[in-house]
């Protein structure tokens, strides 16, 4: 077990470093303000926690979660191998589509959190968890508010006309309010709380709905509701009798299915609650399910997605959401992970979502009374899975669900009643430690994790950094040494493309051309290297024919591929 100290440190990393995920954003200085910066915080955080974890309480992770922990380990060496089996370029399977980043590196930093929090028992370590979430969301609520009454005052561009937050779409962040609020109201619903908390939290209720209408975010609605549901049935089970507990589920399950007929255009809610992006999300999920069905060992590569839409989307997504409407995602965290590895992660990542599960259930069982901790904590985590069934993965939302798929397992764990652990007592500060952990302090060790993941994680962004200047340099020399691949600034074929339209509208038709045949020989799988080919002046009739050619073999359906909006 970890000692107090030790555990101490940890736990100030993960609930700080948490919270800082979700709300660092960088402007001025980056083309993408929200993800590559999230992805460099979350790097920092996850190998400095798993350091201090895996240096002082590797034995304890393993004596009492080793199928978490060896689930997690199979996900990583499952994305691993579907990483060495891509066809798509290293650097999009290790750091992500641009706008995105969420490849390789940004699972195992998500692993490496829920990893390291598997070695909690402290009460208060599982309070300063909350406390975290409860941060990022004070100021979100805040800033959302300023935004919307006052005015933005982060520099980015907002083309929805909407609340934003600290993750640069409104559907996101309308998703991280539903978590925030479902949590907070789970904390204060424990009858000893105080009114001020009380108060505090009707007030941040009622604001953080009002927000959540404002941002027209269907999945904030739905993320809130669920995890309002699910608090009221811990409190009804604390006070009340198995009857009237079970009466309340069947109704909540009753209105859930109701709901979800509703969405899908069927039952009396249908006209009420069904949006059009119901049935694109339907397509966009149908597409990673044929990847997986196409590639099932190995899936089409972590984060490679857009690269395999137009050519696995079934025929009717050419009618609704339209041939030139594409996405480099499923909209479902799980059919993403299903279209990146194929049906064997798919299972591990199942598995580990249900051995969290396993664990809510276990302490549910275990006791009657209302555990605000564990309540809330298991709200967080659930508001999450809903979340992800029906959107996009995004680094400042996941990382609440990972870490709290380990707080969670650890949890049940630290109150077992057989267990001999400190989760209320006083360490015993008189326990003898190893003569690694009297030469290494925490600090030290998280010290240099933190510096580690820094490295691992900060290309995407010092790439993005770079790509900027040399955009406001308006200097040719500086574009193009933007564009030379190397390990802070990793190739992207988003960057290339955006290039070679750049070249062109500044009358550099031979720079154009000659990025653009880099595009195509970078990344030949991804559609716009060679729309963008296609359409330049200097491109040849058989450089056309070509393109054409590659066009057709990526969207195989679509029998107007050079009808699409020119680059």
């Amino acid at each position: 077990m970890l000692k107090e100290a030790n555990e101490k440190t940890l736990v100030n990393v993960l609930f700080l470093g948490s919270a800082l995920v979700t709300l660092f954003v960088v402007t001025g200085i980056v083309t993408d303000p929200v993800n590559a910066t999230k992805h460099f915080i979350l790097g920092s955080v996850a190998f400095a926690s798993f350091a201090i974890a895996t240096f002082f309480a590797f034995k304890t992770i393993w004596t009492d979660s080793k199928n978490f922990l060896l689930l997690s380990t199979a996900f990583l060496l499952l994305a691993m191998f579907s990483v060495v089996s891509s066809k798509a370029p290293l650097a999009q399977n290790l750091y992500g589509a641009y706008g995105r980043n969420t490849g390789f590196i940004a699972y195992l930093s998500l692993v490496l959190v829920a990893n390291a929090s598997l070695s909690l028992r402290r009460k208060s370590s599982f309070e300063k968890i909350i406390v975290g979430l409860f941060i990022a969301g004070f100021i979100n609520v805040t800033y959302c508010l300023w935004a919307w009454q006052v005015g933005d005052f982060i520099g980015w561009s907002n083309p929805y006309n909407t609340i934003l937050g600290t993750f640069g779409n409104p559907n996101f962040i309308g998703a991280f309010l539903g978590i925030f609020l479902s949590a907070l109201v789970a904390y204060a619903a424990h009858p000893g709380s105080s009114w001020k908390l009380r108060l505090l939290t009707v007030f941040t209720f009622i604001i953080g709905v009002l927000e959540i209408r404002h941002s027209h975010a269907v999945q904030g609605v739905a993320v809130t509701a669920a995890g309002i549901s699910i608090v009221g049935f811990y409190l009804l089970r604390s006070k009340t009798n198995a009857i009237i507990t079970f009466s309340y589920v069947a109704i909540i399950f009753i209105v859930g299915v109701t709901a979800v007929l509703g969405a899908l255009q069927k039952g009396p809610l249908a006209q009420y609650i069904y949006k059009t992006s119901v049935s694109l999300r339907g397509e966009y999920w149908q597409a990673g399910i044929n990847m997986a069905k196409e590639f099932p060992l190995t899936g089409v590569g972590m984060d490679s997605y857009g690269d395999w839409y137009r050519r696995l989307r079934d025929a009717s997504a050419l009618i609704m959401p339209g041939p030139n409407t594409v996405t480099n995602a499923a909209h479902n965290v799980n059919f993403d992970i299903l279209a990146y590895g194929g049906w064997i992660l798919f299972a591990t990542y199942l598995a580990l979502v249900i051995t969290t599960l396993v664990a809510i259930i276990k302490l549910t069982l275990r006791q009657k009374n209302y555990d605000p901790i564990f309540v809330t904590l298991a709200v967080g985590w659930a508001c999450y899975q809903v979340q992800a069934l029906i959107s996009i993965n995004q680094i400042g939302l996941a990382i609440w669900g990972w870490l709290f798929s380990g707080v969670l397992v650890a949890y049940e764990v630290a109150t077992r009643p057989d267990k001999d652990n400190s989760f209320t007592s006083a360490p015993n500060k008189k326990s003898k430690s190893s003569s690694g952990q009297e030469i290494f302090s925490p600090q030290l060790v998280a010290g240099l994790g933190l510096v580690l993941g820094s490295i691992i994680a900060v290309p995407p962004l010092s790439a993005d950094m770079k790509w900027r200047s040399a955009l406001q340099s308006q200097n040719q020399s500086q574009v193009e040494a933007a564009l030379l691949p190397s390990y802070l600034n990793p190739p992207s074929s988003s960057r290339l493309a955006n290039a070679v339209q750049l070249f062109e509208q500044s009358n550099l038709p031979d720079l154009a051309y000659t990025y653009a045949r880099k595009g195509t020989e970078f990344n030949p799988d991804y559609f716009d290297a060679w729309k963008v080919l296609y359409f330049i002046s200097k491109s040849t009739q058989a450089d056309k024919e070509i393109a054409l050619e590659n066009m057709q073999r990526l969207d195989p359906k679509n029998k107007n591929v050079v009808d699409v909006p020119k680059a």
